[in-house]
């Protein structure tokens, strides 16, 4: 009998954790983003890299630069001597990242974001609650309370009036 208690605890646990905003919001761009991807890799594939092909080589992974000593590329792409820095690649990987980023954005947050604002109006709406607005408080406000308490310090005065002055030394009862 206690070990049903201590299974459904565990069961309503991972329920709760499954629920929580944080953890479906990245399920979402986890799954959305993994099914994009081939999606993505065509894109830059297929229009990007040959509109930079037009300027230099067709495929973005073949720009690099070579740190160390003259760069020699076997025929496989293998790098022989130097040591190439391939900035291609990571420009590809950025573009690809920014059009997936893009997607998950404008096609998933976008939207949950504009209904989850329709929700809350429609909750107030029903319960006719709005949360109050808060009182502006501008610098010079801030400033005289701060000078008020430093001169009630100084003085020993609150709202004018004194407090009483404890007598210095140990504090004995």
């Amino acid at each position: 009998m206690n070990a049903k208690k201590e299974a459904a605890s565990i069961l309503d646990g991972f329920k709760a954790f499954l629920m929580r905003g944080n953890v479906i919001d990245l399920a979402v761009a986890v799954v959305i983003g993994a099914a994009f991807t081939n999606i993505v890799n065509s894109v830059v594939k297929g229009i990007i890299n040959p509109l930079v092909g037009a300027i230099g080589t067709k495929n973005l992974d073949h720009y690099s630069s070579c740190l160390k000593d003259p760069c020699k590329v076997a025929a496989d792409g293998t790098v022989e001597s130097g040591v190439p820095i391939m900035w291609g690649s990571v420009a590809g990987a950025a573009l690809s990242f920014l059009i997936t980023a893009a997607v998950v954005y404008f096609l998933m947050v976008m939207p949950m974001s504009k209904y989850l604002a329709r929700q809350e109006a429609r909750k107030q709406a029903r319960t006719g609650k709005t949360e109050p607005e808060p009182i502006p408080v501008t610098e010079l406000e801030v400033l005289q309370d701060i000078r008020d308490l430093l001169i009630a310090q100084r003085t020993g005065t609150v709202d004018g009036v004194v407090k009483q002055q404890r007598p210095a030394g140990p504090d004995v009862r």
